[in-house]
């Protein structure tokens, strides 16, 4: 009986097999798995630099963690290297299903336990409730603020944004199988079009997702076709990187507000997107709905997960009006593994499904 009950152990790999160690958490729904160790060097003098290196040297380390067999298509990973700005904690590169994120605030909340738990961090002093973490992203410097008890994470993480801001207000878009459409571009890390589900017929809410999904990647293709994105300070965050389909509630309210996320490849965000928050909020304010320091609740379409968000303070970016906006939400740790990629295994690489 008690053989019976034994843990089952797994054989050593091969020391020269290349293995990936990774720990896994999930926000809000939404799926981030952490590099441990194992990750060859990615070289540069920026953060911005090692971006560039990892997409050209080190991708098929993207596509072995996202991909299937051993990610799936909406897997999403955070690499940590090291920071050139002196007062970072920790610097970060976002890896996704297509490319690398300018910003990711999921990844942020789970990051900010994950940097305290693993002792990236100081460790904070006897009874504080709370520690700070300044993670380098590519967008900028990020800070988030870790609930804590006895020096280790307890409850829910916020972090402080870079300033968001909105690019283009009421924009006519024509967009293939629908028609002109009157849509936002706002900034919170990286560029999304928003646009209420309800101008496609569609609500955000019970809605099939493909159909989301489809709509979505509709309006994405739209944009990037017929306007320009571009950040006032660096040309390495000039994409639209996704469309947040809302139920067009962004005057405030004490009710949550639903929207979904697709980003990247057609990946869908199962939170309510930290960084999608975060244009929104700016959005929201820019439209003189939203005051500082109202506090909104946002809804994933996808989970029925929540985030708060709320502008605490109003900022520039270039010669933009921007705010800050603080996200919080709840981060939660789902395994670790090693993952090895033997020579002879044929799908190495992993492989999309389509």
């Amino acid at each position: 009986m008690e053989s019976a009950l034994a843990v089952p152990r797994l054989p050593p790999h091969d020391p020269g097999t290349p293995a990936l160690s990774v720990v896994d958490m999930h926000t809000g729904g939404e799926p981030l798995r952490i590099v441990l160790a194992g990750c060859p060097e990615v070289e540069g003098p920026t953060l911005l630099a090692k971006r560039r290196y990892m997409r050209q040297h080190l991708d098929y380390v993207r596509r072995r963690l996202m991909f299937e067999p051993r990610g799936h298509r909406d897997m999403y990973g955070a690499v940590l290297v090291q920071s050139e700005l002196p007062d970072a904690h920790l610097g970060v590169l976002f890896l996704n299903n297509e490319d690398y994120s300018s910003m990711c605030g999921h990844a942020v909340l789970a990051l900010g336990r994950f940097a305290l738990d693993f002792g990236l961090v100081p460790a904070p002093a006897a009874g504080t409730c709370e520690a700070r973490v300044n993670i380098h992203c590519p967008c900028g410097l990020v800070t988030a603020f870790v609930e804590c008890k006895g020096g280790r994470s307890w409850g829910p993480v916020r972090f402080h944004s870079v300033p968001a801001f909105v690019l283009a207000s009421d924009l006519m878009v024509d967009v293939p199988g629908h028609g002109k459409v009157v849509v936002d571009i706002a900034y919170g890390g990286a560029f999304y079009a928003l646009v209420s589900a309800e101008k496609f017929g569609l609500d955000v809410c019970s809605a099939k997702t493909r159909d989301l999904v489809n709509t979505a990647s509709a309006v994405t293709e739209a944009v990037k076709a017929q306007f320009k994105i571009t950040h006032p300070d660096n040309e390495d965050l000039s994409f639209l990187y996704g469309t947040i389909l809302t139920d067009g509630k962004d005057a405030h309210s004490e009710e949550p507000t639903t929207n979904i996320c697709v980003f990247a490849d057609e990946q869908v965000d199962r939170s309510p997107t930290g960084s999608g928050v975060t244009a929104r909020i700016a959005l929201q304010y820019h439209k003189g709905l939203l005051k500082l320091n109202q506090t909104r609740i946002f809804k994933s379409s996808a989970t029925g997960s929540v985030f708060t968000g709320k502008a605490v303070r109003e900022a520039k970016c270039g010669d933009f009006k921007a705010v800050i906006v603080e996200v919080s939400g709840q981060a939660h740790y789902t395994g670790a593994a090693s993952l090895t990629v033997e020579d002879d295994d044929p799908l190495k690489d992993g492989f999309l499904l389509k």
